[in-house]
């Protein structure tokens, strides 16, 4: 189903060093009005080349490039692009290249099995300024948060019910999950994400719990 919500088009470019995977992409992306292809790339140095030249909102970039290493990339990118959303998409998940990820300023982090559905979203959510994370390297940017953290306020103004939800939020657990977890009903729960997300000021549930571990509040 496509999506018709939004009438502006995304920019996206592409950065892979495998022609299949790049054309996968495309073709999941193109079914989505609201998203454009602007540019393909198939190494480092070509991405930032296209990223120049074609100003994309938003990079799906490999982690392995056959010139540059996609952490170098990222970090190329985001000082040529200040506003740019990278989000690495990769099939490895090892603590270290999540890190240098991260520490890079990449926006997400998605593994090559996500939904074409799920990627559609993400590209859109990225494209707003939230952070997409998939639930299996959400650990490590929180560690990545924690280490970052240097002057952690050990004083926070959370119950310890909402920092009960935000730990299970970055153990990726859905709503419906964390209901069963604290014994309350879904929407409950939502509630209480809610008032969270105002509360840190946060764009998205990820978000929340990136800025309560960086103030030290988990």
């Amino acid at each position: 189903m496509s999506y018709t919500g939004i009438a502006r088009k995304v920019r996206v470019l592409i950065v892979d060093d495998h022609e299949l995977v790049r054309a996968g992409l495309r073709a999941v992306l193109h079914a989505e009005p609201d998203v454009e292809i602007v540019a393909e790339a198939g190494t480092g140095s070509g991405a930032l080349t296209q990223a120049r030249r074609f100003r994309p909102e938003v990079v799906l970039l490999d982690a392995r490039l056959p010139d540059m290493p996609g952490p170098e990339v990222c970090r190329a990118l985001c000082e040529a692009l200040p506003d740019v959303a990278v989000a690495i998409l990769t099939t490895f998940t090892d603590d270290e290249l999540v890190r240098r990820s991260i520490r890079a300023g990449a926006r997400g982090y998605l593994l090559k099995e996500i939904p074409g559905l799920d990627l559609a979203a993400s590209v859109r959510s990225l494209a707003t300024g939230e952070s997409v994370i998939d639930r299996k390297v959400l650990p490590q940017v929180l560690a990545v948060a924690r280490q970052s953290s240097a002057s952690a306020d050990a004083d926070h103004p959370l119950s310890e019910r909402q920092r009960t939800i935000l730990r299970l939020i970055a153990d990726g657990l859905s709503n419906r999950e964390i209901a069963g977890h604290v014994h309350l009903s879904e929407l409950t729960v939502k509630s209480y994400i809610e008032d969270l997300l105002k509360q840190l000021g946060a764009r998205n549930r990820v978000h929340a719990a990136i800025l309560a571990t960086r103030r030290g509040w988990l």
